[in-house]
């Protein structure tokens, strides 16, 4: 079991790693404003540390997701994008506490999140590109 749960980590940092270098092409496609890493990062550290910040917690969530995505019998891409997605749907309602929050949006360097069409299209298509990554590796 050790070694298929690492397996499984793996897999979900892998995919979260691929989002991120996919992420500035789906901003570009669907103008959204927002990083994921800074979304995370800024949230939780100075202007200074985001960055690291940001991107460890982004990996250690895609090893996380990557596990009970293993555990739960989730296998192949198409059981990994239905996952992703309602993890994305049951996640949303969290961007109107972002909002009220994040520094970003408090001085006005980004729009509301949680009501922008365009957040939520990159959300979408960045949880498509997570699933189809981790499905191929979770098999």
């Amino acid at each position: 079991m050790r070694g298929r749960t690492v397996r499984a980590a793996a897999a979900g940092i892998t995919a979260a790693a691929v989002w991120v270098a996919v992420e500035p092409l789906w901003r570009r496609a669907f103008g959204g404003p927002h990083t994921e890493l800074r979304l995370v990062g800024r949230m939780l550290a100075p202007e200074a540390a985001w960055r690291p910040v940001g991107l460890a917690v982004h990996l250690m969530n895609g090893a996380t997701f990557g596990v009970a995505f293993d555990r739960l019998g989730g296998r192949g891409v198409r059981q990994a994008v239905v996952a992703a997605q309602l993890e994305n749907a049951v996640l949303w309602p969290t961007m109107l506490i972002v909002d009220r929050l994040h520094p970003d949006v408090r001085n006005g360097d980004w729009p509301p999140l949680a009501r922008d069409p365009r957040v939520a299209a990159q959300e979408v298509a960045s949880h498509v590109g997570f699933g189809v990554v981790l499905g191929s590796l979770v098999r």
